[in-house]
């Protein structure tokens, strides 16, 4: 099986197991995301580890091991991007799995299972992306929109779409939901590894909100922001985020 198999698979299969958990009527809301989490976790590590044992393995459930530093080739994953969503049986989760090799998200899958039959989009089957509209639209966090992505919408006359999981921010852009995916309230490696990578094959722009890469498998996993967009849209967005930085110094 391809890695690109792999990581569409183990989505699949770990969403349909998340909504199986859901289903099952035994746990609170409350300890419903912990169930759900831990169960999907076991899975994919437990999997990744049978099938990619040289791999490193990065996962927001699991303990850090460093070792991953010293390899090329590492996995990391989300097992349930959207704790809050999956909960409260939301479609606007998602399952992360993505492999980045030499620091770049080379490799991802990200599953939506809450979406009608479930949709796994995947960086070696791109689609073709919808073009934008003439009234762009911004997805944004539902709970805390960031300042600068609001600002920047504004300016854009941009609609807000408030909207859970990255994933499901950065997928809705491919499947025609949405144009612009602007992130600056502070994310880890698992929100953006497996979607940057499907972005990019899809031929989108995705970068930090400086522009610069997004750079994985770091000894710090903490990576605040992003932006993912069409193409023909990132150098106004990128200016007026430099803009409103220049404006706050």
């Amino acid at each position: 099986m391809t890695d690109a198999d792999l990581a569409a698979h183990l989505a699949e299969v770990a969403g349909r197991i998340l909504v199986e958990v859901r289903s099952s009527g035994l746990f609170s809301a409350k300890a419903l995301g912990k169930a759900g989490d831990q169960t999907a976790n076991q899975f994919l590590c437990h999997a990744l580890r049978e099938t990619r044992p040289d791999d490193g393995l990065l996962s927001e459930e699991e303990k850090d091991n460093p070792s991953r530093l010293d390899k090329s080739r590492v996995w990391i994953v989300d097992p349930v991007d959207g704790t809050r969503e999956y909960g409260e049986a939301r479609s606007d989760w998602a399952v992360h799995v993505g492999l980045a090799v030499d620091g770049a998200p080379v490799i991802g899958a990200v599953a939506l299972p809450g979406l009608d039959g479930g949709t796994v989009l995947r960086s070696d089957q791109p689609r073709v992306v919808p073009p934008a509209p003439e009234k762009l639209r911004m997805v944004v966090s539902r709970t805390r929109p960031a300042a600068e992505a609001v600002a920047v919408a504004q300016t854009l006359n941009a609609e807000l779409v408030p909207m859970g999981s990255a994933g499901a921010k950065a997928m809705a852009i491919i499947l025609g939901q949405a144009d612009i995916y602007l992130h600056s309230g502070g994310q880890y490696e698992w929100d953006s590894m497996a979607p940057a990578s499907v972005a990019l094959a899809h031929g989108l722009h995705v970068s930090r909100i400086d522009g610069s890469p997004l750079v994985y498998n770091q000894s710090d996993v903490y990576l605040p922001d992003l932006l993912i967009c069409r193409k023909d849209h990132a150098q106004r967005v990128l200016g007026l985020i430099a803009g409103l930085a220049k404006d706050a110094a």
